[in-house]
């Protein structure tokens, strides 16, 4: 019989994770059923500090801080006690990046993000070396063009990690990385589940005539896989997550991990032939592997699951901005002829229509592209409508056209794994903002990629409810279940959510569209080359 949430909390049974996302920090609280009893919230923003964006370590503290103190405060408002002991704790954070420590425990330079693109000469070379595609947001990337730049705090780093490594380690003194945050810092071998040696050793020869005191592998934080005892809470930690002095040391943390896999978790994608998409302001789709690529592909990541799979992430810097914009003119419309506003209904009703168009649009294109996006080669952005003369230009065609508009980048990368790589899907979750309206999102998804999309209720609960079940996987799995059986059977308990699958009609008009899109990709590069 389960016990109740307050009861769990006063007896240190609940399980807390944190993850920090690029504009807000989330807190959530589960119970013994994984389910959330209670949460806390920080918004941030990150800082653009010569020429480079960032986060201080000030801001990395008080935010953390700031959100714990807030879940207390939900806490005692929902349940009337404190927090005084948990289970486990997990720690998670967006991936990639550079933070880079000396002997004293003290940054070298600013926390480098994910964001910076300042690493092309980098990871063009990297790639080069290790046959392998090495993004430009990648750890080692940020390293070797710190070396390529020779900045001077290269030669006294002692330790490299992410954002969740590095919370992790002050919280528990401890210098290790979730496989799946890890394979954002050096690629990954999936038969050792470490570092790929013959980079490493590669990497080591490459920037030996430099003389640095170290060596790649002393600087780098180990690697460990989901489940495995990853160091407990200190008194130092305890201190610096609850400022009010209330929680004990001594709680187990499980991996620290980057937000990719904490939302396979929260999707429940972690199982091979198993994929999610999240599609919001940018997009981005991860499909588990039942081995590795044939070839590196520029516009494809190869990362891993918490527990070691391999997954193919295609990354696409824009999704629904344009498309937001675009009925936020509609808003406009119904204000001025004096209509109540009623945003959910616009969207609603808008999303809808769009499903009565024809099925390549009538011709109508969208180019979503408020910034640049690298899987098309552009490096910087021009929205764009495109149209001929003799187009079906109506409201349901112009609706359908943008949100086609918003997954056909996605589109174009997971092509070339079902097509090239003819990669096998069983599954794949949607979730995000373009879900929000019930099932349009969902049919766009499936005939653009032509697989069938589940979305899932509990998809909205996010990377922090994600890492919180990385927690309780390390804890409460007396059966010493896999990860992703562990999912199946204990978290979702059966529950795939609700299927759409794509229609012949569907998947063969928005092939029509694509091949318009990618003709019509010569416009929106014109478009950038006037620098108006």
């Amino acid at each position: 019989m389960s016990m109740d949430a307050r009861t769990t909390i006063k007896e240190g049974k609940a399980i807390l994770g944190i993850e920090f996302g690029s504009t807000r920090i989330k807190a959530v609280l589960i119970d013994q059923e994984n389910k959330p009893i209670a949460q806390g919230a920080h918004e941030w923003e990150n800082q653009l500090e010569n020429g480079l964006w960032t986060y201080s370590i000030d801001a990395i503290w008080k935010g953390l801080q700031d959100c714990y103190a807030d879940l207390q405060a939900d806490v005692r408002k929902q349940y009337d006690t404190e927090i005084e002991s948990l289970a486990a704790i997990g720690i998670s954070a967006m991936m990639h990046g550079y933070m880079a420590f000396n002997d004293e425990e003290k940054i070298l330079v600013p926390f480098r993000t994910w964001r910076n693109t300042n690493t092309g000469e980098a990871a063009a070379a990297l790639s080069e070396l290790f046959v392998f595609n090495i993004p430009l947001r990648w750890s080692i990337s940020h390293l070797y063009q710190a070396i390529l730049n020779k900045e001077e705090h290269v030669k006294d780093i002692t330790f490299l990690t992410t954002l969740a490594g590095y919370i992790h380690w002050q919280l528990t003194g401890k210098k290790v990385l979730g496989i799946g945050d890890a394979s954002g810092m050096l690629p990954i071998n999936p038969d050792t589940k470490n570092y790929a040696a013959d980079m490493v050793e590669k990497f080591d020869k490459l920037v030996a005539p430099c003389g640095f005191g170290w060596k790649l592998r002393d600087i780098l934080p180990q690697v460990l896989m989901a489940g495995e005892d990853a160091g407990c809470l200190t008194e130092k930690g305890a201190k610096l997550l609850d400022v009010s002095g209330k929680l004990k040391a001594g709680i187990p943390l499980c991996p620290p991990e980057g937000d990719a896999g904490t939302g396979m978790v929260a999707t429940n994608a972690v199982k091979q032939r198993t994929g999610n998409v999240s599609a919001g302001t940018s997009s981005f789709s991860m499909i588990v592997l039942e081995k590795d690529l044939s070839k590196p592909y520029e516009v494809i990541d190869m990362v891993t699951t918490p527990d070691g799979s391999p997954v193919a992430m295609v990354h696409c810097n824009n999704c629904t901005s344009d498309l937001n914009a675009w009925v936020g003119l509609f808003k406009e419309y119904q204000e001025l002829m004096g209509m109540p506003v009623d945003m959910n209904e616009i969207y609603g009703k808008l999303y809808n229509l769009a499903l009565e168009g024809d099925a390549d649009c009538g011709g109508l294109i969208s180019y979503n592209y408020i910034s640049g996006e690298p899987v098309t080669g552009l490096a910087e952005g021009r929205p764009l409508f495109v149209r001929s003369a003799n187009d079906k230009f109506n409201l349901a065609n112009f609706m359908r056209a943008h949100l086609y508009g918003s997954v056909g980048v996605l589109k174009l990368g997971n092509d070339i794994l079902f097509n090239e790589e003819n990669v096998k899907v069983d599954r794949i979750t949607g979730h995000g903002g373009l879900f929000k309206t019930k099932g349009v999102g969902q049919r766009i998804l499936a005939a653009a990629i032509n697989s069938p999309i589940s979305v899932m209720e509990t998809a909205g609960e996010g990377g922090a409810w994600g890492i919180a079940l990385l927690g309780a996987y390390l804890v409460n799995n007396d059966k010493k279940l896999s990860l992703p059986d562990y999912l199946d059977e204990v978290v979702f308990a059966g529950n795939a959510g609700v299927e759409i699958a794509p229609t012949p009609e569907d998947v063969a008009g928005f092939n029509t569209y694509i091949e318009s899109y990618k003709a019509g990709l010569a416009i929106e590069q014109a478009a950038v080359c006037n620098k108006r």
